[in-house]
């Protein structure tokens, strides 16, 4: 029996409105995935690059940043917010040094939901990555909302960003995730577009799946809202962070404990902006060695989860 959700007989049709559904997903036909040095879970630690992108006067739109911030919005959507616009900058000023200090000491890959335009105004940023060889992941041109597009539209989104980050930082991006949600084209587009290894437009399961787009095959690899710093920064979310930690800590035992028979994936989603700060990302670091200590983690990129599904599970 095949263990691919695609083969499952559960979709349930997008009558012409973009993907179909698939309901069933692996069941209870979980598949073995053998992580390298018989890791028990495969942890990615995504950095969604995004500040220098936002919404804003200064970028020369009409509104203020929005989502995602430390401030209450108290100018007014006419006036331009001084006070957002610096918390995005403490995102590209400290806090993206920070989490990278970090990541360097405990020699950890990133991958990168990186909107291009973040990247191109960031060169010393862009030379880290390429130095460290963190996996750059499109995240569109600008941060986002790929949906108010039209098709043609965001096709050029699409390439714009491929041809930035590959400009950036010496490689193109093989994989991508939308803000927030993808179009009902995106994933049409990206297998289209014909350089895309997955997609992480979905947040339905703990391992990656295939699925058929355009009557190809196509890889997603799925991502989480949950273990997101984002949380800090909506309602209901994380108050302190010690909830933050607590969440990933029983997250990463609960996960550790099925990976004795089938082992899983943990993604964790961070922006430089709120997790740079001091009190987030000492709660991140003994996560990190909580982890390490416990043994039987690989911590590692999309794009080598990706390449080993590709390469063990056909």
């Amino acid at each position: 029996m095949s263990n691919n959700p695609a083969d499952k007989g559960s979709s349930i049709s997008g009558n012409g409105m973009g993907p179909m559904r698939d309901m069933h997903g692996y069941g209870r036909d979980v598949p073995i995935a053998r992580w390298p040095n018989g890791a028990r879970v495969a942890i990615s630690i995504v950095l969604n690059w995004e500040e220098g992108s936002e919404l804003s006067f200064f970028n020369g739109d009409a509104k203020n940043p929005q989502g995602l911030l430390e401030t209450p919005a108290t100018t007014g959507p006419l006036v331009r917010d001084l006070a957002a616009e610096s918390v995005f900058e403490y995102g590209s000023r400290v806090g993206v040094w920070r989490l990278a200090k970090l990541v360097d000491e405990h020699k950890i890959p990133l991958t990168l939901f990186t909107t291009a335009l973040a990247l191109e105004r960031h060169e010393e940023f862009a030379a880290y990555v390429r130095e460290k060889k963190h996996e750059p992941a499109g995240h569109g041109y600008r941060w986002d909302r790929m949906w108010e597009f039209s098709r043609e539209e965001e096709k050029e989104q699409i390439q714009m960003a491929v041809e930035t980050i590959e400009r950036a930082c010496g490689q193109r991006p093989q994989g991508w995730y939308s803000r927030y949600s993808a179009s009902v084209n995106t994933r049409e587009l990206l297998v289209e577009e014909g350089g895309f290894v997955y997609d992480s437009d979905a947040y339905n399961d703990d391992l990656p799946y295939f699925t058929q787009v355009a009557g190809k095959k196509h890889l997603i690899v799925p991502y989480s809202l949950t273990l997101n710093d984002g949380r800090f920064a909506t309602s209901p979310g994380y108050a302190d962070p010690s909830g933050f930690l607590d969440h990933l800590k029983r997250a990463f035992d609960e996960l550790w404990r099925e990976g004795e028979s089938t082992p899983k994936m943990m993604s964790i989603g961070l922006h430089s902006r709120l997790i740079g700060q001091p009190a987030r990302l000492n709660a991140l670091r003994e996560f990190i060695d909580y982890a390490n200590n416990k043994g039987q983690v690989w911590f590692t990129r999309r794009i080598d989860i990706a390449n080993y599904w590709l390469e063990h599970h056909k």
